[in-house]
């Protein structure tokens, strides 16, 4: 008697390890499913971002030809994206998963959409500038990059939402927790300082 006792005992306690581990391993994978899904979207995020930054050579030398345009300007521009390089070669792969990376990198970028806003301001004041193909057709890309961009954030917002909610969740914030760093909370794009007023931007 003792010994089928013995074995049931076993059984039951070899039956709920094996049902646990299933468990811990389902929502291991779902967490890799959608940390996968988030670095995918944040790939696309600096796709995007990287085009806009190889859009600026060209438009600074063609505004440049234009007569007494402002010197401090182009200037502003050129720094600015040079800021956004650096930033986005010293955070590496880091950006998605770490919130100083993240807002260093926002905060490069925000800047960037700054100058390029003061940029199309003053063209304003150049019509012959405007008026040409080549500043048309750069000016169309880059509104249509900006537009790209604000898509690819909000995606990327909405992948980090599902990641964070599925984190934070029970029973699986006690599996994230086991994995250390591994699973660490997404950050969110937030708007830049001032967004609630329109813009002064003219394309």
């Amino acid at each position: 008697m003792r010994g089928k006792t013995g074995l049931l005992i076993l059984g039951t306690v070899v039956v709920i390890a094996i049902v646990l581990g299933l468990s811990l391993m389902g929502t291991y994978n779902s967490l890799v499913q959608l940390d996968q899904a988030t670095q995918a979207q944040w790939a696309q995020v600096e796709n995007v971002y990287q085009r806009r930054a190889d859009l600026v050579p060209n438009l600074v030398e063609t505004v440049k030809g234009a007569s007494n345009f402002e010197k401090d300007t182009l200037l502003a521009v050129t720094e600015a994206r040079s800021k956004v390089g650096q930033v986005a070669s010293g955070a590496g792969q880091s950006v998605p998963t770490d919130p100083a990376a993240f807002q260093r990198f926002q905060q490069a970028q925000d800047g960037l959409s700054s100058a390029l806003s003061r940029l199309m301001v003053v063209v304003e004041r150049y019509p012959d500038l405007k008026a040409t193909q080549n500043y048309r057709d750069l000016q169309s890309q880059l509104e249509g990059t900006e537009n790209r961009i604000s898509v690819e954030r909000m995606r990327f917002n909405e992948t980090a939402q599902a990641f964070n909610t599925k984190r934070q969740s029970f029973p699986t914030v006690v599996v994230a927790g086991l994995f250390g760093d591994r699973f660490k909370p997404k950050p969110y794009f937030t708007a830049q300082a001032g967004a609630e007023q329109a813009p002064a931007v003219k394309f």
